[in-house]
C-alpha cells in the first residue's frame, strides 16, 4: 500500500470558534503540540513555520487556503532531517465542520510520492496532537505524559 496520504476525523465537544482559535494562536498550540508554535500571518499565500521549543523549524511552507473556522490549508515541507525534506512538499488540509453538540476535525495530510517518510511521520504525531487538542478543548488541559508515554513505546 502506498504511504502518500495520512487521514485523521475527530469529533470535538467545542465550538468552531473555539477550534479556530486553538489551531492558530500561539498560547493555544504550545498546550497540545508539545511546545510547538505555529508562525504565519495567517493569509492566502504567506508563510508559515512550526517551530520548536528549542527555536529550530521542524516543518515549514505556505499557506494555501484559509477560510476562518471552516477551512486551513498548508503547503508543508519537513525540515528535520534531509532525506524528509528532499521529498518535498506536501498538503495538509484541515476542514472544520459543525455537528450536533460540536465540531468535526478532519485532517488529510497527502504527498504525491509513494512510501513517503514524511506521510509516515506525521502519521505518528498526528494522533497524539489531535488527541491533546481535543482533551484541551474539552477538559480544560491536554492529556498529562501523553509524549513520553508514545516515546517509551516506540
Amino acid at each position: 500500500m502506498a504511504n502518500d496520504r495520512f487521514v485523521y476525523v475527530t469529533y470535538i465537544r467545542t465550538t468552531p470558534e473555539k477550534l479556530w482559535e486553538a489551531l492558530l494562536k500561539p498560547e493555544f498550540t504550545k498546550q497540545y503540540w508539545f511546545g510547538v508554535t505555529l508562525e504565519s500571518d495567517w493569509k492566502i499565500g504567506g508563510a508559515w513555520k512550526m517551530v520548536l521549543p528549542d527555536g529550530s523549524i521542524a516543518h515549514d511552507g505556505e499557506v494555501l487556503d484559509f477560510e476562518p473556522e471552516k477551512r486551513l490549508v498548508f503547503r508543508w515541507r519537513g525540515e528535520r532531517s534531509a532525506e524528509i525534506r528532499a521529498e518535498g512538499f506536501s498538503r495538509c488540509s484541515m476542514e472544520i465542520e459543525e455537528v450536533p453538540s460540536g465540531v468535526k476535525l478532519t485532517v488529510l495530510h497527502e504527498i504525491d510520492r509513494p512510501e513517503s517518510k514524511l506521510i509516515e511521520d506525521v502519521s505518528g504525531g498526528w494522533p497524539m496532537i489531535l488527541s491533546n487538542l481535543k482533551s484541551l478543548l474539552e477538559t480544560g488541559g491536554p492529556m498529562a505524559g501523553l509524549l513520553a508515554t508514545c516515546r517509551s513505546a516506540a
